[in-house]
């Protein structure tokens, strides 16, 4: 058993951690309050904003497509990994390395040239010694802006109309709640128009009139739609961050307080032994003195 003065200093050193994961736990939980309404007051846009575009293009007449959605022979692919720059998460930013990795190995793109665009330090920490870097920017989250974001999706844009890549995808932990995220892999591009039955085109065309020409409408809606597609990611990221941080610090903080309840157990134990030891002794003494 170990002894009084090593169990008071690992109930110490315990304690203490205990007050730094509660308080992290309780900063991460005002963070989140934040992160989440602003991606659920954000979600409901950015599907309306796609349900319209799509709407759009599917009452287009044929040959009429933008050059976002030029669906060309993949023979190199980016994929935008969204993780964090800060750890202590539990396993956010490790299935974001594995959705990687395993993104990798499908068939589609085991011989294609696959480059990453990382955002977050951690998954750029580990996904670099074996994959190629395009680009990494770590500093988005010091200013999670949408214009900040549009910078980032117009270089994407430029990317992808240039012919870098033919294929862009995302891969990003979406909120579901504070104990759940969900990894995603989105295609950013090329753009996928929906598939709708010939009724539905003829509804479309019947229910709206569009100033300016339809064309015109698409060519604006396209490139906003893709930049609010990437600041919904990071959104949905930033939070379930957050999210994923404030349920491993609450495990932690349990934790802790459970091994320190455990600790002073042990120590109660040893120090009634040891004053146990110390009675007999003096009776033992006393006994040996009278004889």
């Amino acid at each position: 058993m170990a002894n009084l003065k090593e169990l008071r200093s690992r109930i110490t050193s315990v304690s203490s951690t205990m007050q730094i994961t509660s308080a992290m736990k309780m900063v991460s939980a005002a963070k989140l309050s934040k992160a989440q309404d602003a991606i659920t007051a954000m979600r409901p846009y950015a599907e309306k904003l796609t349900e319209l575009l799509q709407s759009l293009s599917a009452s287009m007449e044929e040959g009429a497509e933008s050059k976002y959605a030029d669906q060309r022979p993949v023979e190199k692919v980016l994929v935008v990994t969204i993780s964090s720059n800060r750890g202590l998460a539990g396993a956010f930013n490790t299935n974001i390395i594995k959705g990687v990795k395993s993104l990798s190995k499908q068939k589609a793109y085991t011989n294609k040239g696959l480059e990453l665009f990382t955002i977050g330090k951690k998954a750029d920490d580990i996904l670099k010694k074996d994959f190629e870097i395009y680009q990494n920017n770590n500093a988005i989250f010091d200013n999670l802006e949408f214009d900040a974001v549009a910078e980032i999706a117009e270089q994407l844009m430029k990317e992808f109309v240039e012919g870098n890549f033919d294929k862009v995808l995302l891969v990003y932990n979406s909120f579901k709640n504070a104990a759940t995220q969900i990894v995603k892999t989105e295609q950013f591009l090329p753009i996928v128009p929906q598939e709708t039955e010939e009724e539905e085109k003829e509804n479309i065309n019947l229910d709206y009139v569009f100033e300016p020409k339809k064309e015109e409408i698409i060519k604006d809606l396209i490139p906003k739609s893709l930049k609010i597609q990437l600041f919904k990611a990071l959104r949905d990221s930033f939070a379930s961050e957050h999210g994923a941080r404030m349920t491993a610090m609450h495990k932690a903080t349990d934790n802790a307080t459970e091994l320190r309840d455990d600790l002073k157990l042990s120590y109660n134990k040893a120090r009634q032994a040891s004053i146990t030891n110390e009675i007999l002794e003096i009776v033992g003494g006393a006994e040996a003195l009278n004889n």
